[in-house]
């Protein structure tokens, strides 16, 4: 579901109005702003219904696509063009057969081998049941301090909302800055903003603990959004480009191909923008210091107008 599955998904149907469409999804929600999902936790979205942009049953009205949620992909049996699906309401399993095949699984937040995830305080943000259980915990245990491992784009946009609601933050970040993909020279406003705005920042500091198959070749099969690597456009190099951008056409050029279209995605540029308290922030290509890895020419120039 989400991005790169749903968008496929209503694609297809608008290119063919025969076509028998499955969705498995196996979290309870098939089409929602993963953006949002931290403004959630600030309050800056109040409505949590404003988070889901289709239910199974408005994809089954508006689109006649069978959404079942609550439902995983637990193996891909290509030989017989089938997936083993486990129902995970009442625990059964069964086979689906397909004709056209569309991974849009995503990607999990990555979990150091020392954490566990069951701990009534450790969490991930990813799925829309990861907020709802994260905004419990606040209204009901009213923690004063949080620890946000890692200052990508979500880590940040926590940082930003959790400092919201009253509760002092500190970003550990094992690199030299937050946002990797930023120059050092831009990530340097993004820090001080950071600071000013009462977060801690821990950079070159890594969290080390807490205390309290098959061999044959995939035919027939599509793979969208951040499950896939992609040809980044500047270094002429498989890249890992996590947004929504790019999920959405990939999975509108897998529904053309599927329907008898034949498009091909031809990369990204890696063009994202994000905003924090009164600052946003924009790149686009490649930063300076992964150039200079490169060996790729470039020059700069910085305006202070």
């Amino acid at each position: 579901g989400v991005a790169g599955g749903a968008t496929a998904a209503a694609r297809i149907r608008r290119l063919d109005e025969r076509a028998e469409i499955i969705i498995f999804e196996r979290s309870g929600f098939i089409s929602y702003a993963n953006c949002g999902l931290p403004y959630y936790i600030g309050g800056v979205i109040e409505d949590r219904h404003a988070l889901t942009i289709q239910t199974p049953e408005s994809f089954a009205r508006r689109f006649r696509i069978d959404a079942r949620v609550h439902h995983e992909v637990i193996s891909i049996n290509n030989s017989q063009k089938s997936v083993t699906v486990r129902n995970l309401v009442p625990g059964e399993s069964f086979d689906e057969p397909y004709d056209k095949l569309i991974i849009a699984t995503g990607a999990q937040p990555f979990v150091p081998d020392f954490c566990r995830i069951g701990s009534e305080r450790i969490f991930t943000m990813r799925t829309v049941e990861d907020t709802y259980r994260l905004d419990t915990f606040i209204r009901e245990k009213e923690p004063k301090t949080a620890v946000i491992i890692g200052g990508g784009f979500i880590g940040l946009e926590m940082a930003e909302n959790l400092t919201h609601r009253g509760i002092r933050v500190t970003i550990v970040e094992r690199s030299t800055q937050v946002l990797q993909p930023f120059d050092a020279d831009m990530a340097a406003f993004i820090h001080a903003k950071l600071r000013q705005s009462g977060v801690s920042l821990k950079l070159t500091r890594s969290v080390t603990g807490f205390r309290s198959d098959s061999d044959g070749i995939i035919t027939d099969i599509y793979a969208v959004g951040d499950a896939v690597e992609i040809h980044h456009r500047v270094t002429d190099a498989q890249a890992l480009v996590s947004l929504a951008g790019p999920a959405n056409k990939q999975g509108r050029i897998a529904a053309d191909n599927i329907c008898g279209i034949n498009t091909a995605y031809r990369g990204a540029l890696g063009s994202t923008i994000i905003k924090l308290f009164a600052m946003t922030a924009a790149i686009t290509g490649i930063n300076e210091k992964t150039a200079a890895a490169l060996g790729i020419a470039y020059d700069k120039i910085v305006l202070s107008p």
